[in-house]
């Protein structure tokens, strides 16, 4: 892969099924048709749920090597994840997101005294800000992820919101409050993105997961695993698929690292390979 180097904002909006994308981001959805970006079907890596997806998001390696096997494990990850590789390479990283990215790259188990607000030059997460309530409005999020950004100049900054999760738990993935939510999420990322790519950041959208209709995700069903990619100007490869013809969720980390300049870890697939998982 070419390794220039650009300034990368990956958001993750947590339970943003497939095609509630395409119907409800908007604004997102305007830039695709405008040709500006590029959308993609992915399906997510099993179980279809948030801590194990976290993990394939940032590191690349499904559950079977990671050991990441479901929400209630909670321990610092044991594979080398984009942070990690970014920091070793000199870049500045920063996340604003679940207290649940914390645990996995930083520091377990979450101490929400010390570890809401984290500046270590020496944590994979060089800066970060975590919340750990669901409803912690995405708004909110969003404005930490921007001090974070204006504050520390990151080369990495990745944003993860929870408030669409949240809202497809309690109300469905086919409720009006689900796609209030996700219509809200396209609200804000209208007023940031002009800001974002007006100063030279590449920009990923994404999730970790879909939802169903119960509220429920973690299992097989399209809906809890067919999640959207947005990436703007397009792939920079041509990534391989899956059995159900979407990308797989496992080039995520080596297209993080690509935009970065750096390369992936020994563990991570090759984003080009043309075969089937």
């Amino acid at each position: 892969m070419e390794k220039s180097r650009q300034k990368l904002i990956v958001v993750v909006l947590d339970g943003l099924r497939f095609d509630a994308a395409r119907k409800y981001l908007g604004y997102v959805e305007h830039l695709v048709e405008q040709g500006i970006v590029g959308c993609y079907p992915v399906q997510s890596e099993l179980p279809s749920l948030s801590r194990p997806l976290y993990e394939v998001l940032l590191t690349g390696t499904p559950v079977a090597r990671n050991g990441i096997t479901a929400n209630h494990v909670t321990r610092l990850s044991h594979e080398e994840s984009v942070f990690h590789l970014a920091s070793q390479a000199g870049l500045t990283t920063a996340a604003a997101a679940y207290h649940w990215v914390s645990e996995l790259y930083n520091s377990a188990p979450f101490n929400p005294v010390t570890d809401r607000h984290q500046h270590h030059a020496d944590k994979p997460i060089q800066h970060g800000v975590f919340y750990f309530e669901d409803h912690y409005p995405d708004n909110h999020l969003f404005l930490d992820a921007e001090y974070l950004r204006t504050a520390y100049d990151p080369d990495f900054l990745y944003i993860h919101s929870m408030n669409i999760d949240d809202a497809g738990h309690k109300f469905g993935g086919e409720s009006k409050q689900y796609e209030g939510a996700v219509r809200g999420a396209d609200g804000i990322l209208a007023a940031l993105v002009p800001q974002w790519t007006a100063q030279g950041y590449q920009v990923i959208v994404t999730s970790d997961h879909g939802m169903n209709a119960m509220g429920q995700h973690g299992g097989t069903e399209p809906e809890e695993r067919n999640v959207p990619l947005y990436v703007w100007g397009g792939l920079p490869f041509d990534a391989m698929q899956n059995e159900s013809g979407g990308l797989s969720q496992l080039i995520m980390a080596p297209l993080m690292c690509s935009y970065l300049g750096i390369g992936p870890s020994e563990a991570m697939i090759d984003p080009s390979a043309r075969h089937n998982k």
